[in-house]
């Protein structure tokens, strides 16, 4: 299975305090704001995953940063999906952070982070691109842009970064059968309706809205921060090893082989390539049974 080839650019920034290949870093004082590029449609691969563990780490470490938020640098893709041709390559970099091989335990590693953690989102973010906005603490859409899709079944798979423990709590037993199942696209104003994200924005003021915000919470005092999202994470984020059993269980059912012929065949009607995911979910219900 092959993706498109992987053209490398650093993009550099003023105040980058990391040697990223894939994120461009700025600090606004106590707010750092990454960027996301990873050409040639930001796949959550093993470069992407090194350098959110190095971002992670070196915000926690700092405690004059308050405030992560992620946008992305390509207006049509947020984060596409993980890179299904590497999967244990971006576990491996998983690991380095969480001592175990699991995109849902590092996503569940942000959501309980002291540091509060922004998603900008503009563009498209399914699969493991949108659980890892559900690990942010807020997430806000561009209302043209923005496009949702959690289409893990349909490989015949369960979303393994942790979607199932968020949607069911932000949507509800019906409305997250509904998103994963039909594995389909969504805009921004459904998923704010379904309660997705926090709220859907125009695209010309995402991000002064954003900025604003970023900057008023990290103007409060950080204890509050902590004891706040301490509270609403004993409520609401589930425990770490129904990420583990989430894990666990995509790592297995990717393997089998009815869901090895069906991502084969995607593969074959363009997956990974940028062209052919503006419309993933056509395509995706295009498939042919095996």
């Amino acid at each position: 299975m092959e993706s498109e080839p992987k053209e490398r650019r650093r993009m550099p920034a003023e105040n980058d305090p990391g040697p990223y290949e894939t994120l461009t870093v700025r600090e606004g004082g106590a707010v750092l704001f990454a960027e996301i590029w990873n050409p040639p449609m930001n796949l959550l691969d093993p470069e992407l995953v090194r350098d959110l563990v190095s971002l992670i780490q070196r915000a926690e470490a700092d405690d004059t940063i308050q405030v992560l938020v992620f946008k992305s640098r390509d207006p049509d893709y947020f984060i596409s999906h993980v890179d299904l041709t590497r999967i244990a390559e971006y576990r491996a970099e998983a690991a380095k952070l969480v001592g175990e091989p699991s995109i849902a335990l590092l996503f569940h590693y942000l959501s309980a982070s002291r540091v509060v953690t922004i998603a900008q989102i503009e563009g498209r973010v399914r699969g493991a691109g949108s659980e890892f906005v559900l690990a942010c603490d807020m997430r806000f859409a561009a209302r043209e842009s923005a496009i949702f899709g959690q289409f893990e079944p349909a490989f015949g798979l369960l979303p393994g970064g942790g979607a199932t423990q968020h949607l069911v709590r932000l949507m509800g037993r019906a409305r997250a059968l509904e998103v994963m199942l039909s594995a389909d696209d969504y805009d921004a104003e459904l998923a704010q309706q379904y309660g997705w994200i926090n709220r859907a924005l125009p695209a010309g003021e995402i991000d002064n809205f954003v900025r604003a915000l970023a900057h008023r919470i990290a103007g409060f005092p950080s204890p509050g921060h902590v004891a706040v999202k301490d509270r609403v994470n004993a409520i609401a984020l589930a425990p770490a090893e129904d990420f583990r059993r989430d894990s666990d269980t995509f790592a297995a059912g990717v393997r089998d082989p009815e869901a090895q012929a069906r991502i084969r065949s995607a593969f074959e009607r363009g997956l990974q390539t940028r062209d052919a995911e503006m419309d993933l979910a056509r395509m995706l219900g295009d498939l042919p049974d095996n």
